[in-house]
């Protein structure tokens, strides 16, 4: 059935739950491979770098190929493209457990997972921002969550399952449970909004039909006159639709916002644990640092979700992106004197409530840019845009700490990254204000030379600078409306 705007309810929250089912199967999944980490340097005998590629390569190919699955989500169907990726995603793992070499895991837990991965996520999440929009925020909250819940849940389970059944048997296992992603997949049902539903004789219409044809052309049949005439035309013409926000001013700032976001908050979660051990930190509560960043984002998913979709902050969710952004940067920033665990707790808090924060209003924020009927393409873009910065950081502040002796300059790099994401925000928001008042300064001046009479149903506007034609061709209308 087509709906006139989103439901905001019913079915949309079995949406959210397989969003949310999601997230854990696909976020969750690929940080608890950092777990596997030592398990894989001892088993095959190489250094830290060769083997951190692992979980690179699998964000990488995650947001890489993000716009295939909105592509796939588009053009065939949202169901059909999560259970084909939750089959590759699984079968990645299931291979992955039988590597004899890093190379054997780079395509099979890197590429193929990443990859089953990307068809499930974008899709998903776009599909929540088609069933709400009144309380958009707070289901992306729920359903973001998913990641923060299965990080903290997942992790303990598969360090428990390495130490029953070796990493070969918990990736085995793993892959089983991925598999539930096809079950998250039938949940997505789909949805037919007005804003979806451009006819395509309008459409065809408007752009490659000339203009002593359009009246044929109103009488004829959506389907198959139209294919038969333009089928290369509008295919070519549908897929650029699909991806014409490409052009916004708006769009744009916002993918270079997310480019230098995406660097500086990447690193952190691969080097908070080995900074609290250098210094001084127990194992134990080095790993009960990074419980607490997974417990407390799932309150900053939810919470912050909640709070942007009251009435006095939901005019403001820009703002409140930029503000949860700019915090976590400031909190990249004061971690290097942060060097004890009562320190370090409080940073753990700070920075997992606002990472949850922004992470929640990525979506809603794309949504308010380029709409919700070209939500998914767009998500898909935004993800994609992720995956450089996250194949990249890693590696550069590894670099960074082998090169200075300290994990400083990495830590300030990520912060100084982090806040200038949220000025750029910040400045254009404020150049746009600028803009909108000049232009409405000028239009109310024009305004004020204008004066406006109305006859019956005749109005004349009449400015200072009228001609002596117009002034004629006021006078002989007046004349002739008064006979009648």
């Amino acid at each position: 059935a087509r709906h006139a705007g989103p439901p905001d309810g019913g079915w949309g929250w079995m949406i959210v739950a397989g969003c949310f089912l999601v997230t854990i199967c696909t976020r969750a999944v690929t940080r608890c491979v950092s777990i596997f980490f030592v398990e894989f340097q001892a088993y095959f005998g190489q250094d830290y770098a060769r083997t951190a590629w692992i979980h690179s390569i699998v964000d990488c190919a995650t947001m890489l190929c993000a716009p295939l699955g909105s592509l796939i989500s588009n053009h065939v169907s949202c169901q059909v493209g999560i259970m084909l990726g939750g089959l590759l995603a699984s079968t990645g793992l299931i291979l992955s457990s039988f590597a004899t070499s890093l190379e054997h895991l780079y395509l099979s837990l890197g590429v193929l997972t990443g990859l089953g991965f990307a068809l499930c996520y974008s899709p998903a999440i776009a599909m929540v921002g088609k069933y709400f929009n009144k309380r958009k925020a707070l289901a992306y909250g729920i359903a973001m969550s998913g990641s923060g819940i299965g990080t903290f849940i997942l992790a303990p389970v598969v360090q428990l399952l390495i130490e029953q059944f070796s990493w070969r048997g918990a990736l085995l296992i793993l892959g089983g449970f991925v598999l539930n992603l096809c079950v998250c997949g039938a949940l997505m049902r789909p949805i037919s909004l007005k804003e979806d539903c451009k006819p395509a004789s309008e459409v065809l219409e408007q752009n490659y039909v000339p203009e002593t044809e359009k009246k044929d052309l109103k009488r004829m049949s959506i389907c198959s006159p139209l294919i038969k005439l333009w089928p290369h035309e509008s295919l070519c013409y549908c897929s650029w639709k699909e991806y014409d926000f490409l052009l916004m001013p708006g769009f744009m700032v916002l993918a270079v916002s997310v480019l230098f976001m995406a660097y500086g908050c990447s690193p952190l979660f691969v080097y908070l644990v080995p900074y609290a051990l250098s210094v001084g930190v127990s194992h134990h509560q080095a790993a009960f640092l990074m419980s607490i960043l997974g417990v407390i984002d799932i309150i900053g998913n939810i919470t912050f979700g909640w709070l942007t979709d009251r009435r006095c902050l939901k005019k403001h969710r820009y703002f409140c992106y930029l503000f949860a952004v700019g915090m976590d940067g400031l909190c990249c920033l004061f971690l290097p004197v942060l060097q004890s665990f009562p320190l370090l707790v409080p940073f753990s808090f700070t920075f997992g409530y606002f990472d949850g924060a922004y992470v929640t209003l990525i979506p809603v924020m794309t949504a308010d840019v380029v709409g919700t009927s070209l939500l998914s393409s767009a998500l898909g873009v935004v993800y994609f845009l992720h995956a450089i910065p996250y194949l990249v950081s890693p590696p550069v502040a590894g670099w960074l700490v082998d090169t200075t002796g300290s994990y400083t300059a990495s830590f300030l790099l990520c912060g100084f990254s982090m806040i200038f994401s949220s000025a750029l925000l910040c400045f254009a928001r404020l150049a746009k204000k600028i803009k909108r008042t000049h232009l409405q300064s000028l239009t109310g001046n024009t305004a004020l030379k204008q004066h406006i009479w109305t006859n019956g149903a005749i109005a004349y506007s009449v400015t200072a600078e009228l001609d002596q034609r117009n002034v004629e061709f006021l006078a002989v209308d007046t004349n002739s409306f008064s006979k009648r």
